[in-house]
């Protein structure tokens, strides 16, 4: 019989959901193991419940929303989209140019597979969010990963993202807030990407699903809302910044200087139409979920969740000696720095993979982000408090006495 493999494709994506560390913890589990749980920003399993305003309006909006929608969603969800991106300061927003989408992952798919051809290149930052260089590679592009500067509160090195563009380079991708470093760009590193990106003619990506979770009264600023010359693509959604994680429903906003990417558009709209549309009865919240009470404003200030779990985990893992941290401005993610001298890890999977084994706790290692030293792991901080502190007393005895061999 013949023999059914995999596409040749996906030879060279190294991006995968599970990997070997989540699949021992899944193997685990299924021998009666209790593991805790660091590895996913997914707020539900943590006790952070979509609001009741949300579930009440999706219920009554259920009838309505049989059959499909227009291919790039709902008027009135892109309506919602289109005045939020106005108040973000987006120029040049109007409603034929959002598109929603099963999660901001299709979106990313999406815009990858509509601009790259094969060798083409764009740059991602190092660590990343994977499914964007999966995607860029998916689609036939090289991925060029410019450094991340954790010396300078884990802000993009321009100066290496210069060095790094070519003649093949044809866009920039910024992930703000940051997954996995909790990093926050300031306004003169956007206004020094966006020079760049004028410089040499390249597209603007913005993944920007954390918006709304900013700690310190800081204030997130949208990149597209200084390149008013510049294509840019934004994409945001619901399930990080709203808490509503599992409905999938993101959206992509097309703005400035639509003339240079006409043809590009086009491509866009193309694979649009292909998957006919996003889940309907998800895109019927965005306009509650926009506009309504924003209780994720709540989690954020002192004395709210999100925020003193972050005081906790930032002073709990630079307590652990060997592990140094620095301190997340946003989102709900710490990416800490261990001495591999002092505990001679050469290999950040195993690493994690016996920590796994030894304490079961559940982390993913650096490599995972497309991080190339052996240094970094991502702690997700959404659990409480109790929670992370038996998960940070279990690292610190593991690494009183490891040594890898």
């Amino acid at each position: 019989m013949r023999e059914f493999k995999k596409s040749s494709k996906l030879d060279n994506v190294l991006y995968d959901v599970r990997g070997p560390v989540v699949e021992e913890a899944a193997r685990m589990e299924a021998a009666g193991a209790s593991i805790l749980k660091l590895n996913i920003g997914n707020p539900a399993p943590f006790g952070f419940r979509t609001p009741d305003e949300v579930v009440f309006d999706m219920s009554r909006q259920l009838k309505d929303c049989e059959g499909y929608s227009d291919a790039k969603g709902l008027y009135s969800a892109r309506k919602a989209i289109m005045q939020y991106s106005q108040i973000k300061g987006l120029p040049n927003v109007d409603i034929d140019h959002i598109y929603t989408g099963n999660g901001v992952s299709e979106l990313i798919n999406l815009s990858m597979s509509a601009l790259l051809n094969d060798g083409d290149e764009i740059l991602i930052p190092s660590p990343d969010y994977p499914l964007w260089t999966a995607c860029a590679t998916l689609a036939g592009g090289k991925p060029v990963h410019y450094l991340c500067d954790e010396q300078s509160d884990w802000y993009p090195d321009l100066a290496d993202m210069r060095a790094k563009i070519t003649p093949k380079t044809k866009a920039i991708v910024i992930i703000n807030p940051n997954n996995p470093t909790g990093a926050l760009y300031p306004h003169e590193i956007l206004e020094q990407i966006v020079d760049l990106a004028r410089e040499f003619g390249l597209i603007l990506f913005s993944d920007e699903i954390y918006d709304r979770l900013v700690f310190d009264d800081q204030e997130h600023v949208s990149i597209a809302s200084l390149a008013p010359d510049l294509f840019c693509v934004t994409f945001s959604g619901l399930s990080k910044s709203h808490m509503i994680a599992g409905y999938r429903i993101g959206w992509m906003v097309l703005s400035g200087n639509k003339a240079l990417a006409k043809d590009y558009i086009e491509g866009l709209n193309m694979l649009s139409n292909m998957r006919l549309c996003s889940n309907v009865p998800a895109q019927s919240i965005v306009q509650t979920a926009l506009w309504g009470h924003q209780s994720v404003h709540d989690y954020v200030i002192p004395g709210g969740r999100v925020y003193e779990q972050r005081e906790f985990i930032y002073k709990a893992l630079n307590d652990i000696p060997g592990i140094t941290c620095v301190k997340p401005q946003a989102a709900f993610y710490a990416f800490p720095k261990i001495d591999v001298k002092k505990f001679n890890i050469k290999d950040d999977e195993q690493f994690a993979l016996d920590l796994l084994r030894e304490k079961k706790v559940l982390l993913i290692h650096g490599g995972g982000f497309n991080w190339h030293e052996p240094d970094h792991f991502r702690v997700v901080y959404l659990p409480r408090i109790e929670v992370l502190q038996e998960c940070t007393n279990k690292l610190a005895d593991f690494l009183s006495r490891y040594q890898q061999h």
